[in-house]
């Protein structure tokens, strides 16, 4: 009998947000004081302008990656994010008469490197709390 796991291609969608969702949860798993990554400079740089410039330390990279995989999972998109997807929606509708199956597919590819970042990002994250309390990996 098959996994759940393999009965998807290893580079399907849904895998990739099942990733990403594990890895938050092992992340919330690990970070049992999320307050200890305030002021914990990231050592990447991050696009802080589309989070408000919440994620310049740890903590903020934290809160973020939990607020995506909330998003991720309920399928519920933020009411300013809606606002801003109708200003895009417009500009879109041009491109979608010409090749929508295009547009999907550069969609996708995008999403796909979204995902696998923040997946990595988390990990990282992870690891960095370790190294803060002083457990070895």
């Amino acid at each position: 009998m098959q996994s759940a796991t393999a009965k998807f291609n290893r580079n399907s969608l849904i895998l990739t947000l099942k990733r990403y969702s594990s890895a938050v949860g092992d992340m919330e798993q690990t970070v049992l004081l999320p307050s200890l990554l305030r002021d914990v400079p990231s050592d990447e740089v991050w696009d802080c302008e589309a989070a408000e410039e919440t994620c310049r330390d740890l903590y903020g990279n934290y809160l973020m990656l939990k607020a995506i995989r909330n998003t991720v999972e309920s399928s519920l998109v933020p009411l300013d994010d809606l606002k801003a997807k109708n200003k895009l929606d417009k500009t879109l509708e041009s491109l979608l008469d010409t090749n929508p199956e295009a547009l999907f597919h550069f969609h996708l590819r995008g999403l796909f490197s979204v995902m696998s970042e923040l997946t990595k990002k988390t990990r990282i994250l992870t690891e960095k709390y370790l190294d803060i309390i002083g457990v070895a990996n």
